[in-house]
């Protein structure tokens, strides 16, 4: 046997034992640490499955479509309210401006992510859970339990809501992480509610922003009031070979709406848009927000969740914040009944988060399973 036939022996067979031993499950983070040259085998995606990093894909930039705040709270609340259908419909993506969250707030929020991330594997590993209900989970990959290839991401994941009932389950450490994911996830709770009252006036479904009164009691907004809320902070290490792995496979978001707070220095968000993968160019100052899988089946289809993945970089570690929003976790998702009529029949089976929790435990997450598992073969099949 030849020393290069040998060593190649010799080098499956440690990925082997790593896989026996569990170290992937351990994180990428933790991986790295051993001084990685190549990718091991574990994280390198089918051929097909694989980013094509040339000027006829990865290197295409797109530029979404803007939403401005302001504008909405404004006087051409009217324009702003088509620009964003318009968005929704045709990128399912766009990026807000003017959003008033203080910078303060992303910044602290922003650094102690990236000190948990930091702390030894022993500190991160308390927090490892295989229930995906739980108020805290830190993990890797996508579904590290059903993934059969591991894709390049470590994760931590807070529940927000009720904030009295999560905050005593977080980590302790770093010490100004409990406090910094609170203001954070306020701030945010309240922009997405925001978005949400646009949301359903664009459908149609409130007549205008005067229909919601002073306390906010238009029946359609009081789930969304009392809705779940997970903040992600996904981190993503330099990859020697980021042509053969993805930070964050092809997917939808199974919620209402995502606010993305990107990594402004170093680019790794894809949408599909018009059948091919271009990458999202970052807007300092903003968040990506896009429709959820929840969102799709309660416009009945007007709205679209779209697929969407993260490249890792070989020289420069990447981080994102994401804060998902969806109703509470015991409330049924269905086509509002006004968007429902002859011309329009109804696209959905109702759903709640049980039934999504359940489908992810048993399945591995690729493209829009969940959804597709969610809409109506033949009209009247509820």
């Amino acid at each position: 046997m030849s020393p290069a036939l040998v060593s190649e022996v010799q080098t499956i067979c440690k990925e082997d034992e790593l896989v026996e031993s569990h170290e992937y499950h351990k994180g990428v983070k933790h991986l790295c640490g051993r001084g990685l040259k190549k990718l091991p085998r574990k994280y390198i995606l089918p051929a097909l499955e694989r980013p094509l990093l040339s000027t006829k894909d990865g290197a295409t930039n797109l530029k979404l479509p803007i939403i401005d705040i302001a504008q909405l709270q404004g006087p051409d609340r009217v324009h702003a309210l088509e620009s964003l259908s318009k968005a929704c419909q045709e990128y399912g993506f766009f990026q807000l401006i003017n959003h008033g969250i203080a910078s303060e707030s992303v910044l602290d929020m922003i650094q102690a992510a990236r000190k948990f991330f930091e702390l030894p594997f022993e500190e991160r590993s308390k927090y490892m859970s295989k229930d995906q209900s739980a108020p805290v989970r830190y993990g890797t990959s996508f579904n590290q339990n059903k993934d059969r290839v591991f894709c390049w991401r470590d994760f931590i994941k807070l529940n927000c809501h009720p904030l009295s009932d999560v905050l005593p389950h977080w980590p302790s450490s770093p010490a100004e992480l409990r406090q910094a994911v609170v203001n954070y996830s306020k701030e945010t709770r309240s922009l997405y509610l925001m978005l949400a009252k646009a949301i359903l006036e664009s459908l149609g479904l409130v007549e205008t922003e005067k229909d919601i009164d002073e306390n906010g009691s238009c029946d359609l907004l009081k789930e969304f009031e009392d809705g779940s809320q997970l903040i992600v902070a996904n981190f993503y290490p330099s990859c020697p070979e980021p042509d053969l792995t993805l930070g964050i496979p092809p997917h939808s978001d199974y919620g209402f709406l995502t606010l993305l707070l990107p990594d402004e220095e170093v680019k790794g968000l894809q949408i599909q848009h018009e059948g091919r993968w271009v990458t999202v160019e970052p807007v300092p100052n903003s968040f990506v927000v896009n429709v959820g899988d929840h969102l799709e089946i309660f416009s009945n289809g007007k709205y679209r969740s779209v697929l969407h993945r993260v490249l890792v970089n070989p020289l420069k570690s990447r981080m994102s914040i994401a804060s998902l929003h969806t109703l509470p976790f015991n409330s049924m998702i269905r086509p509002s009944p006004k968007l429902v009529n002859d011309a329009n029949p109804r696209r959905y089976k109702d759903t709640d988060f049980a039934t999504f929790i359940q489908y992810m435990a048993s399945h591995e997450h690729k493209n829009k399973n969940f959804l597709e598992s969610r809409r109506l073969t033949q009209l009247g099949d509820a």
